[in-house]
This record gives C-alpha cells, structure tokens and sequence, in this order.
C-alpha cells in the first residue's frame, strides 16, 4: 500500500513565547528533524509531505538537506488554521495513496510501534488515531465554574497523533466539513461527522506536543532517557 504522511508545521508557535517557529528550536537539533526522521525510517511510509509557512520553506528545505532525508515529496503552504493547513496537504497527496497519515510536527517522540499499529488499525477499521489514557478526574462545568457532572474516566482518551484515515475517507471528510462551513477540533472529527467510527491505538505518554516553555523542558528529559529510540 502507498502511504504518505503529512506532518503539520504551519503552527504560529504563540503559547512558547518564542520568536522563531517551535518546531525550530532544537533538541540536540530541530525538532522538526526528529519528527521527521520518525516517518523517514518506518519502511511502511511511502513518502512525506511537510506543511510550513510560506516564509519557512526555506528553513524545512535547509534542514532536509542537513539530514539527507529522502521521504519528501513536497513542501506545501499551510493555511490561516490547522484544519486548512490538513486540508492543503491532503488533498496534494497522489492519487494513487491508499492512506494518508497526519502528524503533529511539534510532536518528535512517536515510536515506530506506534506508527505501526495506527497503520494496520486503519487498514483493519479505515481510521485510527492515537490516544493515551486520561490520568486524571475529569468534570464538566457551567458558566460560573461550578461542576455539573463528573465523567466516568474508564471511557475517557487524551488524543493525540498520528491520526491515520483511509485516503479517500479523509478526503471525503474535509470537502464535507469545507462546504459545511464546519471546523473540527481534529481531523478525526471530521470522519466522525459524517458517519466514521474511529479505532483507538493506544499510544505512549511521552508523545508529547512541544507547546509551552515546560513542555521543552519535559522533552529533553525525555530525549535525554530514550536517546536511541528518537536519535
């Protein structure tokens, strides 16, 4: 089976306080190059495509050329949100890929089993998305902040990526949601709007999204503990 991953780093990057883009700090080297290098060397991708800004193509491009990878088949133009920036990028897959994989460029510690598993959960059920157990008590509240339920967190995931579809399923999902007029708060949503259940393949914790400051900090204890799975 053809399979492409797109990796999303169009991301303005405004929780990290930083100036530059997070996907550009380092981790012993960007992380975008780890990100990357985790889809480079899963022999079931067939190839990568990366959605940046349009200011920082060259930027991706340089790094490419540093790491020699060799996966990429296009650098796209994200757009104004995430679900644009998805939706850029699937709809300039090939036509001939059977399934399309989206991934978190910010997110660099996805383990090979991982990516996987979400491949033959997909192939077996036609979406799949990685998803860890919550860890602690979720409630709902009003307005004013008072509890209104407390949810049962035997049923309840933390969701993260990949988030793997069928290719013609995904999209199917984003043209409906764009004439809709509608916005997920991810790509699976989509699918589940019009009709999709969605396989869960349980993940790690350490596959995390670099967002803030003391996610940077998290992240190079956790590179500093697996050094040889994400180097």
């Amino acid at each position: 089976m053809k399979i492409t991953a797109i990796i999303l780093a169009a991301g303005r990057g405004t929780r990290m306080n930083a100036k530059t883009n997070k996907v550009f700090l380092t981790l012993n080297q960007p992380i975008i190059a780890h990100t990357i290098r985790a889809f480079e060397k899963n022999p079931n991708i067939t190839d990568i495509i990366i959605v940046t800004n349009p200011s920082e193509k060259q930027n991706i491009q340089n790094i490419i050329s540093n790491q020699s990878f060799q996966k990429i088949s296009k650098i796209i133009s994200g757009g104004e949100t995430r679900q644009e920036s998805c939706y850029n990028g699937v709809m300039s897959t090939k036509p001939d890929t059977d399934i399309i994989i989206i991934h978190d460029g910010a997110r660099p510690f996805i383990r090979q089993e991982t990516i996987d598993q979400s491949i033959s959960d997909c192939q077996q059920y036609d979406v799949s998305v990685v998803g860890v157990p919550v860890k602690d008590t979720i409630k709902t509240a009003d307005s004013n902040q008072f509890i209104e339920k407390t949810l049962d967190r035997s049923k309840l995931w933390a969701v993260q990526t990949p988030q793997v579809f069928m290719s013609s399923i995904i999209k199917k999902a984003h043209q409906q949601a764009l004439a809709d007029k509608f916005i997920g708060t991810d790509d699976t949503s989509l699918a589940e709007r019009i009709g999709y259940k969605v396989k869960i393949t349980p993940g790690h914790y350490d596959n995390i999204k670099i967002t803030t400051p003391d996610d940077l900090i998290v992240a190079k204890n956790i590179l500093s503990q697996n050094s040889q799975e994400f180097n």
